[in-house]
């Protein structure tokens, strides 16, 4: 029998007991956004505060080499929905709404006898109503902070405690504002937080289908900037404690403007504005874990932890994703299944697009007709998968980038002829094409582009990039047979999606 400590090892399995459940398994799915991998005490992080994160991982199997395929939200989530590359799905770019004639988990549960229910931050894009993507109990996106204003009336919050600026306005207002430098709460107490409501609309859902199979997907809003955290919590952290990242030379031309002026101090509250708003969304996922606890479901209940996307703080002077470096990239993934999954670390490479079929497989759902990911379904039944994954692809339509990752190397590749629309514009909105390659064992941080000292690697993680949208992309088929790998990398790389709101 494995140690814990000879499970942490590089080839880490989880290992399932076989035990037959009374009943089908339930799914509880948590996300959050915006949450980086490295803003958790289990991931190593001894200033990350986490409890209940660092529990369920204890508790469960932490993938700590998982990444997104898509740095930005609407593209990531509805790629890990429906088991497909972000440019399958038909959302590329944020305001892009899916499909609802798309497969997803939530359909693909219900053929299996599932009650389904999503609350909270989805990205859907669309107003929910009963149905909508296979989900019987849809209170999403903008319908979940109507309800949370309309249901709760907020305690007064002393005048003398310096708070956040309300509305929040993004590009509208400085980046230190927006971006929430002072560190200060949202003018509200715990109680009366967006995110403590959805915690408790999801609590209702456990007891109100305690009796039946459900399938709950909870998304909780932060620790998205402005980064918000309770009154309670103000004070958690000093930001003086922070360090913030250095930008290398090269980093330079390519950081956004509307972050030029923020000073240092700027940059350590707006981390700590950060980590005291991962603290918050910490705690809420104990109280959800230990409703699932007090109901008696947490034995036969299915749990996932997850984020749609990471988030650079300070890292090549940014403050956000829509970029190919690793804070961007990697994101949290632990899965629990009290009594049938053994508790450890997986280390492999693994991507989102991975999770859906492994979690139609574990649960007895049908598996998706179409699906692009390799199952982590092997990892959860005790043996490594055959062939597990030597790289990860992910890629930002929004500026025509695909990234490369592999045990070794990082690879990011950019057009260069698109000017973005997402309010990060740099001093060279259309560069042109150009090529960066990292190698991650000897420089981590990202920081020496060595594409023009390794072209023979450059070729090949080209080629890796560019296979993997050949197989997947609907368009493959009218890929120019004349075109070289950069241009035939360019055909690929434009957004197509259809941007009509429902």
């Amino acid at each position: 029998m494995l140690t814990r400590r000879q499970f942490g090892a590089r080839l880490a399995p989880a290992f399932i007991r076989s035990r037959s459940a009374p009943r089908p398994p339930n799914l509880l799915f948590l996300i959050s956004d915006d949450h980086a991998a490295y803003v958790m005490g289990c991931d190593g992080n001894p200033q990350a505060l986490t409890p209940n994160l660092d529990r369920l991982a204890r508790e469960g199997v932490r993938f700590s080499s998982h990444y997104c395929n898509s740095p930005v939200c609407t593209p990531s989530r509805q790629s890990l929905f429906t088991g497909q590359m972000p440019h399958a799905a038909g959302v590329t770019v944020l305001e892009t709404p899916l499909d609802p004639s798309k497969p997803t988990l939530a359909k693909q549960l219900k053929k299996a006898g599932y009650t389904t229910a999503a609350i909270g931050k989805m990205h859907f894009n669309r107003p929910p109503s009963p149905g909508l993507h296979g989900l019987d109990h849809p209170l999403t996106d903008g319908a979940a902070t109507r309800a949370w204003q309309q249901q709760v009336k907020p305690a007064p919050v002393d005048s003398s405690i310096p708070v956040q600026e309300l509305p929040w306005r993004p590009f509208r207002t400085p980046a230190r504002q927006w971006l929430n430098a002072a560190a200060a709460p949202y003018p509200r107490f715990d109680a009366d937080m967006r995110g403590t409501f959805l915690v408790r609309q999801a609590a209702r859902f456990l007891e109100e289908n305690r009796s039946r199979p459900f399938a709950l997907w909870l998304s909780l809003f932060e620790p998205h900037s402005p980064f918000d955290f309770p009154v309670e919590d103000r004070g958690l952290f000093d930001p003086l404690q922070f360090l913030p990242p250095q930008a290398a030379a090269d980093d330079e031309w390519q950081i956004p403007r509307i972050f030029r002026d923020l000073t240092v101090r700027d940059r350590q509250g707006i981390i700590a504005a950060c980590y005291s708003s991962v603290h918050f969304l910490d705690r809420n996922w104990g109280r959800i874990l230990d409703k699932l606890r007090q109901l008696r479901l947490d034995e036969n209940t299915l749990v996932v932890c997850t984020a749609d996307h990471g988030c650079c703080l300070g890292h090549h002077g940014r403050f956000e994703k829509h970029c190919g470096y690793e804070p961007a990239l990697r994101v949290p993934l632990i899965v629990r299944w009290p009594g049938r999954i053994e508790p450890g670390v997986v280390t492999d490479l693994t991507e989102h697009i991975d999770l859906g079929p492994a979690l139609l497989e574990m649960l007895g759902a049908p598996p998706f007709q179409l699906q692009h990911g390799r199952s982590l379904a092997p990892y959860l039944r005790g043996r490594r998968p055959e062939k597990p994954r030597d790289c990860i692809v992910s890629q930002y339509l929004e500026n025509e980038e695909i990234y490369v990752r592999t045990p070794k190397w990082k690879f990011m590749y950019c057009s260069g002829r698109r000017r973005r629309l997402d309010g990060y514009e740099t001093d060279h909105p259309a560069p042109g094409r150009y090529v960066r390659l990292f190698n991650l064992e000897k420089d981590p941080g990202e920081f020496r582009n060595l594409a023009p000292d390794h072209p023979s690697v450059v070729r090949e993680l080209q080629r890796t990039a560019l296979g993997r949208l050949r197989a997947t992309h609907p368009e493959a088929a009218a890929e120019p047979s004349s075109a070289s790998l950069e241009d035939a990398l360019d055909f690929y790389l434009r957004p197509r999606d259809a941007r009509t709101q429902a």
